[in-house]
């Protein structure tokens, strides 16, 4: 199990950058730890990097798993590209923190993939929910964990996700207290971003979900459920490298827990976002 120590030692107000600014600071490595509430307006995202005989597999995985890995792009990556994304986007150094992947383990922690990459290598960005939380909180939405600049709490679930080939394996869920009269504006809110995992999967009692304690999460940290409140769970990218992680890959890589890429699209799609992103018209030409 790998923890996520918030670490804002070395943040010098990467919420005011651009997202480009924010890239390069991850590139030189001033910074390692989680982008909640950075960049304000950027959509974020989940990364995936895996070698091309897994990749087309991974995408009908995510295809039919569009709640916890709503597939925003993919991309043959030799030269470790995704400028789409990204004015100057490299994958390999622009996130604060990566996985390593081994067979079924994450092996290790790096802030750049320059000394591991492979010209056969495929990205995957995938929506994150921070995209959400930010319209929570335009909204007037307490959300705990940003508040007390901590990662949110993640959790495995016994729901079993659509099999792919060699992906497959529980879904992974988010959770955030909300108050029990704001559960349906949050619902609401929530619903206009498919695209970073969309309305909560479930709302109450965890142990419907195979969770057995809100207070012990298998990654981020724990945050408390007040009175008033109900844990809420939408789906989560984590789902992804659970997958990644049963498919066993001689080497693989992600982002680290918290650790997103910050793109320059914004979170708030626009009328053409489906058809601009849709990785059923064109998923691989970026």
């Amino acid at each position: 199990m790998i923890r996520t120590t918030v670490d804002r030692s070395k943040d010098v107000q990467i919420n005011s950058l651009s997202p480009e600014a924010a890239r390069l600071k991850f590139r030189t490595q001033g910074y390692t730890g989680p982008t909640s509430g950075y960049c304000d307006g950027a959509l974020q995202c989940n990364l995936i990097v895996l070698p091309e005989p897994l990749a087309q597999p991974f995408e009908r995985y995510c295809l039919s798993n569009p709640l916890p890995c709503p597939l925003v792009a993919h991309a043959p990556s030799a030269h470790g590209g995704f400028e789409a994304l990204g004015k100057g986007l490299d994958i390999r150094t622009d996130l604060p923190l990566y996985n390593i992947i081994n067979g079924d383990s994450v092996v290790g922690q790096v802030p750049d993939l320059l000394s591991h990459w492979q010209a056969d290598l495929h990205a995957f960005a995938i929506g994150c929910s921070f995209t959400f939380e930010r319209a929570l909180i335009n909204a007037g939405i307490t959300i705990r964990h940003i508040e007390e600049q901590k990662t949110v709490p993640m959790f495995r679930t016994d729901i079993e996700t659509t099999r792919s080939g060699p992906f497959g394996g529980p879904m992974v869920v988010s959770m955030r207290p909300i108050q029990v009269s704001d559960v349906n504006r949050v619902k609401e809110i929530c619903q206009a971003f498919p695209h970073a995992h969309g309305a909560p999967i479930h709302i109450g009692d965890p142990g419907e979900i195979g969770i057995s304690d809100v207070m012990h999460p298998d990654w981020g940290d724990p945050v408390e459920v007040k009175a008033g409140e109900v844990p809420v769970f939408w789906g989560c990218g984590v789902t992804s490298q659970m997958a990644v992680l049963q498919a066993k890959p001689e080497i693989a890589f992600s982002h680290a827990p918290g650790a997103m890429l910050i793109t320059d699209w914004p979170e708030t799609p626009p009328s053409d976002y489906a058809s601009t992103f849709s990785p059923t018209t064109n998923p691989t030409q970026f």
